[in-house]
């Protein structure tokens, strides 16, 4: 498919939030999303640091979208908060990106790299991609946590580094599936043109989704269920 003769969106571009712990490949993931699909969709990009805006100039610097599209946010501060408990800078860097290159298709934001537990707020993104990376441990999958278990996919990055860290992979998929309760996994490597071309078409699939109204935004670490010192026990949707 090509610019020219894609759908038309009804509404705004997809918002795609990518989280997960520092250093599994969120950026190199980015990037692998928009060297896959830029032809034929209109991208932007935000990119979070705490006090730089290194993830951004390595998204430029490697040439998968025009520089103007990539726009960098310094959260000073926790990056799960600057994703989740207060979005207001990144929502309007997605808002001034939507605006400037009208229409976008798809407005991907990366997560400065934090903790097992971050995951976006709703409010922010439409659909999201848990990534993880085979150096972080074999056992990580099975430890679960909010974006393991139910972010829109989890990404098991890195696969081809797996004999040098001594992961079995087909368990760790494995693991993961079981967390998941059938939400999809997906083993990447950056060499992979099968895994690459899945998850094209995951995104292909979340925007198409999106535009006709069959996706509707999950919140993968709303608050755990809790008692109150009356006694009283529930959870909060």
């Amino acid at each position: 498919m090509t610019r020219q003769n894609r759908p038309t969106a009804p509404g705004r571009a997809l918002r795609l939030g990518i989280a997960g712990p520092v250093g599994t490949g969120k950026s190199t993931l980015i990037a692998t999303i928009c060297r896959a699909l830029a032809d034929e969709l209109e991208i932007a990009v935000v990119t979070n640091d705490i006090y730089t805006d290194e993830d951004a100039r390595l998204l430029r610097s490697a040439g998968v979208l025009p520089v103007e599209r990539i726009h960098a946010v310094e959260t000073g501060a926790c990056p799960h908060t600057a994703i989740r408990d207060d979005i207001t800078p990144n929502l309007l860097a997605v808002e001034d990106l939507e605006a400037e290159f009208a229409p976008l298709d798809l407005v991907i934001v990366e997560s400065g790299g934090d903790n097992l537990t971050a995951t976006f707020s709703p409010a922010l993104v439409d659909a999201q991609i848990f990534c993880l990376d085979v150096a972080g441990g074999g056992d990580v999958a099975r430890k679960g946590g909010p974006g393991i278990e139910r972010a829109d996919l989890l990404l098991v990055n890195k696969v081809d580094l797996a004999p040098y860290v001594r992961v079995d992979v087909e368990q760790m998929v494995a693991d993961a599936k079981e967390a998941r309760d059938g939400l999809p996994v997906l083993a990447l490597s950056w060499d992979d043109s099968d895994a690459i071309a899945r998850l094209a078409q995951w995104v292909r699939q979340i925007l198409d989704d999106h535009r006709n109204g069959r996706h509707v935004p999950r919140d993968p670490g709303p608050m755990a269920p809790h008692s109150h010192s009356d006694g009283t026990q529930h959870s909060h949707t």
